[in-house]
C-alpha cells in the first residue's frame, strides 16, 4: 500500500513537471507572433539587444510564463490553507475578498502615492490582503450561523464589491482608470520582471510558513474541538496560517492583479487525487496551480487571436461551473 502511494505521487509529480516544462515552451513560442525554436535558443545563448524577437522573449514571453507559475502555485496554497483551516469547501482568496482588500490598497497607494516605488506597492498590497480578511472573517464572526461555507462566500462578495466598488469610484474620481484597470483585469502580458524579483523573498516567506503549517492545518480540517483535543494551539495556527494566505496572496495581486478561481478549483483536485494529508496538499496544489494558470494564460492568447483576451475570463469558464457545482453537492453546510 506504501509502495502504491509512493508510486502515485512520484508519478503525479513527474506528470506535473512534464506538464509544465511543454505549457512553459509553448508560452514562449506562442503569441500575438510565433518564434521558432532557434530564435529563443539564440535570446538564451546569444542575445542580441538589437533583435525585436530576442528582446519579446526576455523581456515579455519568459517573465510572462514565470509569473503565471508562480501566482498559479500562490493562490492554489492560499486557497489550500483558507479551505483546511476553515473546513470551508468554498474558500480561496477571490471569493473571500482578501483579493479584492489588495486592490483597494493599491489603489489608495496610486491616488495618494503615484510615485510610489514597486515595494511601497507590495506592501499596500499585503496590507490590504490583511485588512480584506480581517473584515470578512470579523464580520463572520459578529453574525450567527457566519461561518457557513455559503454565508462566508456571500460575505466575501458583498465586502469584496463595496472594496471594489470604491476602489472604481476613487479612480475614476482621481483619474487613474486607466492605470488601476491592470489589477481588475489581470493582464500578465503586462508582467514587470523587477516586481517578480522584488516579490520572490515574501514568497519564500509565505510558503515556507505554508508548508510548517501544513500538519497543524492537516488537524484543523478534523474540526476545531478535535484539533484542541489533539493539543493543538488552534488560535495561534489560525493567525500564521492566515498571515501566509494574506503574504502569497497580496504579492500575487501585486505582481499580476486579482485572478479568481485557482485558489478555489486546484485544492479541490488535489484533494481529489493525493487525499486529505495536507503536508502533501500543499506542494502538490501549488505545482497544480502553477499548471492550470500556465495553461489558462496559453488558452487566452487564442480565444481572440491575435488579441489578448484577460486571463480571469479563462479561469472564470473553468470557476464558475466549478463553483455551482460544488454549492450544488455540497450545500451550505461546513466541511
Amino acid at each position: 500500500m506504501k509502495l502504491s502511494a509512493a508510486l502515485k505521487t512520484t508519478s503525479l509529480l513527474v506528470l506535473g513537471l512534464v506538464l509544465i516544462i511543454i505549457i512553459s515552451v509553448l508560452s514562449v513560442l506562442y503569441g500575438s507572433k510565433s518564434i521558432g525554436y532557434g530564435t529563443i535558443w539564440n535570446a538564451l545563448v546569444h542575445f542580441d539587444p538589437d533583435n525585436i524577437d530576442h528582446q519579446i522573449i526576455l523581456t515579455s514571453r519568459i517573465p510572462r510564463v514565470a509569473g503565471a507559475l508562480l501566482i498559479g502555485a500562490f493562490l492554489a496554497v492560499s486557497g489550500a490553507l483558507m479551505q483546511g483551516m476553515t473546513r470551508n469547501y468554498l474558500a480561496s482568496p477571490s471569493i473571500m475578498g482578501i483579493s479584492d482588500g489588495s486592490v483597494f490598497a493599491i489603489t489608495l497607494c496610486m491616488v495618494f502615492l503615484p510615485e510610489a516605488s514597486s515595494m511601497t506597492m507590495i506592501i499596500y498590497s499585503l496590507a490590504g490582503s490583511l485588512l480584506g480578511a480581517v473584515l470578512v472573517f470579523g464580520t463572520a464572526k459578529l453574525l450567527p450561523g457566519g461561518a457557513t461555507p455559503l454565508t462566508m462566500a456571500v460575505l466575501g462578495t458583498i465586502i469584496g464589491t463595496f472594496l471594489g466598488g470604491v476602489s472604481q469610484a476613487l479612480a475614476s474620481y482621481f483619474q487613474i482608470s486607466q492605470n488601476i484597470s491592470f489589477w481588475y483585469n489581470a493582464r500578465l502580458h503586462m508582467m514587470d520582471p523587477a516586481l517578480i524579483k522584488l516579490a520572490i523573498p515574501f514568497a519564500v516567506v509565505g510558503l515556507a510558513l505554508g508548508l510548517l503549517m501544513s500538519r497543524p492545518v492537516t488537524m484543523l480540517s478534523l474540526g476545531d474541538e478535535t484539533a484542541a483535543g489533539l493539543g493543538l494551539k488552534v488560535t495561534a495556527v489560525k493567525g500564521l496560517t492566515m498571515l501566509s494566505v494574506v503574504i502569497l496572496t497580496g504579492i500575487s495581486v501585486a505582481i499580476a492583479g486579482k485572478i479568481a478561481f485557482v485558489g478555489l478549483i486546484i485544492p479541490h483536485i488535489t484533494r481529489l487525487l493525493i487525499g486529505q494529508d495536507y503536508r502533501k496538499i500543499i506542494p502538490f496544489a501549488a505545482f497544480m496551480g502553477a499548471l492550470f494558470l500556465a495553461a489558462c494564460d496559453l488558452i487566452s492568447r487564442f480565444i481572440n487571436y491575435p488579441f489578448e483576451t484577460p486571463v480571469g475570463v479563462v479561469t472564470a469558464l473553468f470557476g464558475v461551473p466549478f463553483f455551482l457545482y460544488l454549492v450544488k453537492t455540497r450545500g451550505g453546510g461546513q466541511s
